[in-house]
């Protein structure tokens, strides 16, 4: 399948499209701005209050009358623009598949080798978020504002977070293995050239930071790189390329020491393009919300050069009885500069996997999909920050006019999704059936066909990803559900026309079949029972659900109090994610199922408040339709507090394991 690198089929109509919009842009801009004026943010009103009761008063006074005249001005150019504009849309296509063209910083071929070097398996990560990219008018309405500098600094903030090193320390000494702080000292940094592992003795001492410069991913020292690995180990067979080993001896019986010296980590050569962010794009654009200019220790960017003031090492320890000679194999920490040992909770008995409230979005994320990406503008400036880190990205996804839909579409379906690997295939349908404001935009769902490896005998591995927003208006319980529906069958509509296995020959392998999205219903809300018991739930596993109306108690919600936003307790990564675990605070900061005994103030019913907010951001897997032999397990599923302030949903993430099992023991 052809994937389309441009949104018209050739440069006339391309053209033609350009210059209706150019008619039509300023009218728009000037409408925006328009409204914009008179709808101001909890973070405005707060920065005025200090200012004379008047002065913003004077302000409208003054631009009011200049917008409506610059409107009216080019409300004529907007209609001539529109009538060329509209069917126009009926040759555009659905989306823009945009590929790395800096041959010196793509890896995705690379990528696909590490299936055969690790024989038994690989992990996975994904995200998803929705990111409230609408012209800014409209965003006001969520409590955020300029989109424009919001999507450049999301952008920086997910390629930083998912580039960070991850570090994995594995203890000599099974005496005493407590470890209570993620800072290293002497530790060398990896090598920018041939992105290799390496196994590095080195005393570890206690400290209450652990820095990291994420943007400097071209400034590693080449001699320093050589010195390292001329010292070090052998790499793992089927490690991530940015992965540090430090192995611990026995001396303290494995206990940390107090500190004498800080750590600095340089950001290692990643798996995905190198990050050459110029002196100028690290700079906080002006008008942003609080947390966007970072102080120093605050862990939102990581361009500063200490990322987190208490950053501790994940621990994570199999269950069960550990044979003293092989706990060295056994105890594995992972040191992601997470912020403390209680962030990342411990496997429970009856849980199979790790789950946390992460600061950061994991290291080494291999695909992201997110949502609400409706303003043009803002989507180039998104992607421009994501190729930093993601080779192939899907972006300006959707439908206009009244191609392809039932009713007029003025807004695309605010869908993206980026990848490291290959992306072979890619449909998207829009659903017919959105009412109110809702059907104004082309929501629909996205599907995608990976390539992630290769077997010894040279067949394709694959993976499928779905991303989709549903219905939002409270009460349409009925749309979502046939949304649900289509979904599904275009699903498997979508897998049936791009497979090119059979049963007896199979040429490709199915390692996966992810669906991520807004389905903006919750698990707990009793108006929100259709959806919960629909049948996409018997065929995909939700990490996080028990059953219908059953959350696990881990599991949190991804809708955020609009109008708490901008405190001072949750306007940092940081502070959000402290809040975040204690339910008190997630019951000040999180959006609740509604019930009609409760009052509608979220600030004035905390004691009654049931559960841990509305969890309306999905990630589910199925085991079915994939290739027999293989397993499909859960690693990790996180909660990222990465984006405060920046909008209105919880990112979430989670890590497949696909274990072939053939070299296990």
């Amino acid at each position: 399948m052809v994937l389309y690198t441009s949104p018209f089929p050739n440069s006339f109509l391309s053209g033609l499209h350009s210059f209706s919009w150019g008619l039509i842009f300023p009218c728009y801009w000037f409408a925006d701005r328009l409204v914009a004026s008179f709808v101001p943010t909890s973070y405005e009103k707060r920065q005025r209050s200090d200012d004379p009761c008047y002065f913003h008063a004077l302000c409208i006074i003054i631009t009011t009358p200049i917008y409506l005249a610059l409107l009216v001005a080019s409300l004529p150019f907007a209609l001539i623009g529109f009538f060329l504009w509209s069917p126009l849309q009926s040759a555009r296509r659905p989306y823009i598949y945009s590929r790395l063209e800096d041959k010196s910083q793509v890896n995705g071929a690379t990528l696909l080798t590490e299936w055969k070097a690790t024989s038994n398996g690989k992990s996975f990560c994904f995200g998803s978020a929705n990111v409230c990219l609408l012209p800014d008018s409209l965003a006001r309405f969520n409590n955020v504002f300029n989109t424009q500098a919001r999507a450049k600094e999301i952008g920086r903030r997910i390629r930083n977070g998912a580039s960070r090193p991850q570090i994995k320390i594995y203890i000599d000494s099974p005496t005493n293995t407590s470890i209570s702080a993620a800072s290293f000292s002497s530790l060398v940094s990896p090598q920018s050239g041939d992105g290799t592992n390496r196994a590095v003795n080195v005393g570890i001492k206690r400290t209450t930071s652990m820095e990291y410069k994420g943007d400097n991913s071209g400034s590693n020292n080449s001699e320093d790189g050589r010195d390292a690995k001329s010292g070090a180990g052998e790499p793992n067979e089927g490690e991530d390329n940015n992965t540090c080993i430090v192995r611990i001896s026995g001396e303290d019986n494995g206990h940390i020491s107090d500190p004498d010296v800080d750590t600095v980590i340089s950001q290692p050569n990643n798996s995905g393009p190198a990050d050459h962010t110029s002196e100028g794009d690290s700079e906080s654009p002006k008008g942003q919300a609080p947390n966007h200019k970072q102080k120093d220790g605050d862990s939102g960017s990581l361009d500063s050069y200490t990322a987190s003031r208490e950053s501790l090492v994940k621990v994570r320890i199999g269950d069960g009885t550990v044979d003293q000679s092989s706990i060295n194999n056994k105890l594995l920490y992972k040191a992601s500069i997470m912020k403390k040992t209680s962030v990342r909770k411990k496997k429970h008995m009856d849980e199979a996997f790790d789950h946390e409230i992460s600061a950061f979005f994991p290291a080494n994320l291999d695909f992201l999909c997110l949502q609400e990406v409706f303003d043009k503008r803002a989507a180039e400036k998104l992607k421009e920050q994501l190729h930093h880190y993601f080779e192939y990205i899907l972006y300006d996804v959707g439908v206009y006019s009244c191609h392809g839909c039932c009713s007029f579409k003025f807004v695309n379906s605010g869908l993206l999704f980026a990848s490291r690997y290959p992306i072979m295939d890619a449909t998207y349908h829009c659903y017919p059936n959105g009412k109110g404001t809702d059907s104004l935009a082309s929501k629909g769902a996205l599907f995608l066909k990976v390539q992630v490896g290769s077997t010894p005998q040279d067949q394709r591995i694959v993976g499928y990803i779905s991303c989709t927003h549903l219905q939002a208006l409270a009460g349409d319980t009925t749309v979502r559900c046939e949304q649900l529906d289509l979904l599904q069958d275009w699903l498997a509509d979508f897998r049936k026309s791009t497979s090119s296995s059979s049963t007896a020959n199979p040429e490709e392998l199915v390692a996966f079949d992810v669906i991520c999205g807004d389905l903006n219903f919750d698990n707990c809300s009793s108006e929100d029972k259709l959806e919960q018991q629909h049948s996409l739930f018997t065929r995909y596993k939700d990490p996080c659900r028990l059953g219908p109306g059953e959350e696990k108690p881990w599991a949190i919600g991804t809708l955020l109090d609009p109008e708490g936003l901008y405190d001072d307790e949750v306007c940092t990564p940081d502070n959000l994610q402290k809040v975040l675990e204690n339910e008190e605070g997630r019951k000040g900061y999180l959006v609740y199922p509604t019930s009609k005994n409760h009052s509608s103030s979220q600030k004035g019913r905390k004691s009654s408040l049931k559960g841990n907010g509305r969890r309306i951001d999905y990630m589910l897997y199925t085991e079915e339709g994939l290739y027999l032999e293989w397993k499909v397990e859960v690693e990790e599923f996180s909660f990222i507090t990465q984006l405060a302030g920046l909008t209105d949903h919880l990112p979430v993430a989670m890590r497949l394991v696909v274990s072939t099992g053939e070299d296990d023991p």
